[in-house]
């Protein structure tokens, strides 16, 4: 039998969810096309030259990793920041292609850089827009940890998914990635609830899943391919698609 005083603890402890944290990239939205063939629309159109963008995709893969290595979270702590970060990683993608000319590297970093500001090269799910309305109307607030460069805004804003969120908390802003879990304690302090008040969704196992959970957030991996790669994920914490979600956490709002 029950005793009144258990009942009264299991009230004290389930505490009721207030707010959704979101990751991004893969999550919400996806690059419209590959980085190989979005590079060489840029070169043709600017330069009226022809690269393969299978070479191109393997070098912008190799500059990605280099300058992550490097650089990490967009040199931040060198005083870089996402626009120098990323206009190096694209010099460097077309030198390893021979594009030698230094003022025609520059002018590709350039229109790029901003180009992937743009909505045109970025392409949101079908079941995000409708998940992220069904959240609202739940009652809970929405937020954005995401490793991303202060672009991230104007993209959402592009995409017609800005006003969703009440705030947005990128790696560039942060000063740290995940899955250090200081950025999520940075998010933590801007929703102004303790982490079991607090879900995250995201599609990285580590980034997204383990490290939110480690920390006492409702964590929850977006498997859209439905791979089940981490047997340790159980079901009720995997999501194969969006529209899965607002029911999930309508079990943590009662």
């Amino acid at each position: 039998m029950i005793k009144i005083t258990d009942l009264y603890m299991l009230c004290v402890m389930r505490v009721p969810l207030r707010w959704v944290l979101w990751d991004v990239k893969d999550t919400l939205l996806k690059v419209r096309s590959s980085v190989g063939e979005q590079y060489c629309q840029e070169v043709k159109r600017t330069a009226g030259f022809s690269l393969n963008p299978t070479e191109v995709e393997a070098a912008f893969r190799q500059s990605f990793h280099q300058y992550s290595k490097l650089y990490p979270n967009y040199g931040t702590a060198q005083g870089l920041g996402g626009k120098a970060w990323w206009m190096g990683v694209v010099r460097d993608t077309f030198a390893q292609c021979r594009v030698q000319d230094a003022a025609l590297l520059d002018t590709l970093a350039h229109n790029l850089y901003h180009g992937f500001c743009s909505p045109n090269n970025w392409e949101v799910f079908p079941d995000s827009a409708k998940t992220l309305e069904s959240i609202s109307s739940l009652g809970l607030k929405q937020g954005v940890v995401s490793n991303f460069d202060n672009r991230l805004e104007g993209i959402l804003r592009g995409c017609g998914l800005l006003s969703h969120f009440s705030f947005l908390l990128t790696s560039e802003e942060a000063g740290i990635a995940k899955p250090n879990p200081a950025i999520f304690h940075q998010a933590l302090e801007k929703c102004g609830v303790t982490a079991a008040s607090v879900a995250h969704i995201g599609d990285h196992y580590v980034y997204d899943y383990v490290t939110s959970r480690s920390l006492g957030l409702h964590g929850y991996l977006l498997d859209r391919q439905g791979r089940n790669k981490y047997p340790d994920v159980p079901p009720q914490h995997r999501l194969k698609t969006l529209e899965e979600l607002p029911a999930r956490l309508q079990q943590h709002m009662d």
